[in-house]
């Protein structure tokens, strides 16, 4: 029990590092990371992994709020449909087979990760959208605050449902959905808008997690040790950043993740 303690706190702490290295993105490891390396369940190792990130979003978000770039409202009001979503998604995930979720999961993550290299390595500078439009969500200069139109509560709502509901399907935060979301619906500025992410994904991760406690289905003696890691590794990540180039960082980790992402794949497939 005790290596099995120190195995999964520096599994923790490896996966706090990429956090700190790459942002909560980095997170999306920890599912296959706990499956594969500590054996655990898919319906256990989501809830353990949406703990750490949760834990990451919010020193992100309150160092976002401290400088007053976080639109804490439309926060609010993504994470409060968020968590109306989240327990759907759980539910939902309880009830499907663990082969099906591995294989959805497997493909998000190699979407997730190609389009992150894609990103380092230059080759589209603008967020990938299939139309351009004017943005529904408007950022007025003069007061600093958004303009609450009908489309733009109409488009901030599907963005919190869709993210809420794969917070509890597969234990993901959701930042690959809000991020560009919020790029192409609103006027918001990039730090604004990571920011902002960082809000909802805090919330609605720790409310995922407040419904799988509640159901029974996270494991506190992996959790614990995990979290506390990732804390560690969380912080020493973002010591180190500031010595390395984020660019190789995020081409180094997109082409690992894409690896596991394969791996995944092929496991479940054959």
């Amino acid at each position: 029990m005790q290596l099995y303690t120190i195995l999964i706190t520096f599994l923790g702490l490896f996966v706090g590092l990429l956090m700190g290295l790459t942002g909560a993105g980095g997170g999306i490891l920890s599912v296959p990371l706990l499956i594969y390396v500590m054996g655990l369940p898919f319906y256990e190792a989501t809830p353990i992994a949406l703990a750490s990130v949760a834990t990451s979003a919010f020193i992100g978000a309150y160092l976002a709020f401290r400088s007053k770039i976080l639109r804490y409202k439309a926060a609010m009001l993504m994470s409060a449909i968020g968590l109306a979503t989240a327990p759907l998604g759980l539910a939902v995930a309880n009830l499907t087979p663990e082969k099906p979720l591995i294989l959805i999961f497997g493909f998000l993550l190699l979407f997730i990760s190609a389009r992150m290299l894609i990103h380092a390595c230059g080759f589209i500078k603008t967020p990938l959208t299939f139309l351009p439009s004017p943005a529904l969500c408007q950022l007025n200069e003069s007061t600093g605050k958004l303009i609450w139109s009908s489309s733009c509560l109409r488009v901030l709502f599907l963005t919190g449902a869709c993210t809420g509901f794969l917070s509890g399907l597969l234990g993901v935060g959701g930042g690959f959905i809000l991020v560009p979301a919020l790029q192409k619906f609103t006027n918001l500025p990039m730090k604004s808008i990571v920011g902002t992410t960082l809000g909802v994904i805090a919330i609605v991760s720790t409310g995922s997690v407040f419904f799988s406690t509640v159901t029974g289905s996270i494991n506190l003696n992996a959790a614990v040790p995990f979290i506390f890691g990732s804390v560690l590794g969380l912080f020493l990540g973002r010591t180190l950043i500031e010595r390395i180039n984020p660019l190789h960082v995020q081409k180094i980790f997109s082409v690992f993740t894409i690896c596991v992402a394969l791996n995944m794949l092929h496991k479940s497939i054959f």
